[in-house]
């Protein structure tokens, strides 16, 4: 998990090394500091320096300081991690965790997973083939969110009734346990705030996930089944 516990980060002033970063955080855009590129800050990543200047991912966007900022990919963050970009921005040096993209692959997963929990604790979402399709023939799916593993024909079947935003950000043992199940391969999110912040999550996640195994992951592991019974458990 990334720290986000604000009390462990007191307040810029004045010489601190937040003031130093080029960019003010004002306005929806932010300029990556590697490609240079401005995008909307929900394509982003977020770094600030703790008091002992390690660098942490502000996934929440709420730790205090000035920030630093990132294109959610995974050859970013690495490029950053490598070739000295934070301590450039902040003119001086500091800590970059040789895990930096797993701790943020972890974080942004937890986030799916928090807000898809707050969704079904709300009645927003369903999970199952049947209580899915109900949804989306009735046009009440303001997102789809597939299991990762799950059969690629089944998930398009399935998109095909309604043509709606989907992601598969989880597999289904994760979609399974948020609903009390061993496995969930369909799942259906309302319309609304909570379908809309997961998928800012999940394409997050997708970018920074892209480039395959993460440093410290055991060499030569299986990969995920990516084709299981398309209904069983769900």
């Amino acid at each position: 998990m990334l720290a986000e516990d604000q009390a462990a980060f007191p307040a810029a002033g004045p010489g601190d090394p937040g003031d130093d970063m080029e960019e003010p955080e004002k306005g929806p855009l932010r300029r990556c500091l590697v490609t240079r590129e401005r995008l909307a800050k929900e394509a982003m990543l977020r770094f600030v320096l703790s008091p002992d200047r390690l660098v942490v991912c502000d996934l929440a966007g709420r730790l205090p300081g000035r920030g630093m900022w990132l294109s959610a990919k995974a050859d970013v963050i690495e490029r950053a991690a490598t070739r000295g970009a934070f301590a450039k921005a902040s003119r001086g040096s500091v800590h970059v965790p040789p895990d930096l993209r797993a701790r943020i692959e972890d974080g942004l997963r937890g986030r799916v997973r928090d807000l898809i929990g707050f969704a079904r604790r709300a009645g927003q979402a369903v999970s199952g083939w049947q209580a899915a399709r109900e949804w989306l023939q009735a046009g009440h799916a303001g997102l789809v969110v597939q299991a990762s593993d799950g059969s690629l024909a089944e998930r398009e079947r399935l998109l095909g009734l309604r043509r709606v935003a989907s992601v598969a950000p989880l597999t289904a043992a994760e979609l399974g346990a948020l609903f009390g199940r061993d496995r969930a391969v369909h799942v259906v999110i309302a319309p609304g705030k909570l379908a809309d912040g997961i998928a800012v999550e999940a394409a997050r996640l997708a970018g920074v996930a892209a480039a395959g195994p993460r440093q410290g992951d055991a060499p030569g592991a299986p990969p995920e089944a990516t084709d299981p019974p398309a209904e069983a458990g769900d």
